[in-house]
């Protein structure tokens, strides 16, 4: 009977025109109401000093607020309504919980947005075995898969412009996918963030936050909180070391490019090269960094976030981990019979990564660093009127 109260209400709200919030945005509502009247944790991180500048929470508030959130742990620790209290307050999963939310409603095409419910360890596994799979057996057909006279030279197995054709349409739908989605969660926020418009010391700020992890130090330098409430910067540092490994091996990719095109240097490059130092530096980065990731993803407590998005978390991981371990490893095999392999695997783990990338936890750092971007702007406004000052 309460379900069926419950969708009519729904119903009857759509057709007034009304925003309806789900289950798990009603939810962070009724926690920030608490959290608002108590403000203990206002100097934690960005979330708390945003929230503060509300009196009620919008669809728009909440996905926003959401976003804010790094899921540190360190209010939940703090807080003296947190379960088992009758109040239940566990803000960092509740905002987890919305945040996985808003990757799959602001997906494009929308109707990929289930995509994320099913982009686990397992799907991203089998996803680059197929396509490893497939390129072995394309070399297999042509008789060079166990070839060693290929003189070290990726482009005498695929040719440059066949890995052009195969690899750009999937890094620029992904790009594409990504900016369309996080264009509507920005014109979603903006006006329940002031409406004002982008400024260059807000631009900074933001960047700066972004860049530093900030907000993954607890809010008083620390670190996140582990299970037994002890502080640590195991986190933090896994984030830096994959992040930057990250950008750095877009970097080696992105100069290669440059390279080709600009001045005509055909690849392999060798050290000291400029592409080479900075994709073995960022590979090695991106390879310690998703393994302290990945360790640190099993140990966490459920309470510290959403467990139905672990699969999501462990297969982007998973993925970006068996990049860096075959980007190095066809490094370091290049000049042996077991090149051709060794790069229809790599091959087979980058195109699942970018095939994957708008519909995984690589959203999380769009969405945030678009929160961020808002969260620097609004601190600048005066407080709402009605509202106290922070």
């Amino acid at each position: 009977m309460q379900m069926l109260d419950a969708l009519t209400r729904d119903a009857l709200a759509l057709a007034n025109g009304e925003v309806v919030l789900s289950g798990p945005e009603t939810e962070v509502a009724r926690q920030l109401q608490i959290c608002n009247a108590c403000r203990y944790c206002e100097g934690f991180c960005a979330m708390f000093p945003a929230m503060t500048r509300r009196l009620e929470f919008g669809k728009a508030d909440i996905h926003y607020l959401a976003n804010l959130c790094h899921n540190c742990g360190a209010c939940l620790h703090a807080c003296q309504y947190a379960p088992p209290h009758e109040f239940a307050v566990n803000v960092p999963q509740a905002l987890a919980q919305v945040r996985g939310q808003t990757y799959a409603d602001y997906a494009w095409p929308p109707s990929f947005g289930a995509l994320y419910k099913r982009n686990g360890l397992t799907v991203s596994l089998a996803l680059a075995l197929g396509l490893s799979l497939f390129l072995l057996l394309a070399l297999q057909l042509n008789g060079t898969l166990l070839s060693n006279n290929l003189s070290g030279n990726f482009y005498n197995l695929f040719p440059h412009n066949l890995l052009v054709s195969l690899f750009a349409p999937v890094f620029l739908f992904a790009a594409l996918a990504l900016t369309l989605g996080v264009r509507r969660f920005w014109r979603d926020i903006t006006p329940a963030t002031s409406g004002a418009a982008l400024s260059a010391p807000a631009t900074s700020e933001a960047t700066h936050d972004v860049l530093r992890l900030k907000y993954l130090d607890g809010g008083h330098g620390e670190g996140c909180n582990n299970e037994d409430d002890a502080f640590t910067l195991s986190r933090r540092r896994a984030h830096h070391l994959t992040f930057y490994g990250f950008m750095l091996c877009f970097a080696a990719t992105s100069l290669a490019t440059l390279y080709h095109y600009a001045f005509g240097w055909v690849a392999p490059y060798d050290l000291p090269s400029l592409p080479k130092v900075l994709g073995a530096i960022g590979g090695v980065s991106l390879l310690l960094g998703t393994a302290g990731l990945f360790k640190l993803n099993l140990q966490r407590h459920p309470m510290h976030g959403d467990a139905a998005q672990k699969p999501m978390d462990l297969g982007f991981i998973a993925l970006l981990f068996l990049t860096s371990l075959t980007g190095l490893a066809l490094w370091q095999g290049r000049g042996c019979e077991a090149m051709p392999a060794l790069l229809a695997i790599h091959l087979g783990v980058v195109m699942a990564l970018f095939a994957t990338l708008p519909y995984g936890k690589f959203a999380h750092g769009i969405f945030r660093t678009a929160a961020l971007l808002r969260f620097a702007v609004e601190k600048r406004q005066p407080n709402p009127i009605g509202v106290g000052s922070e």
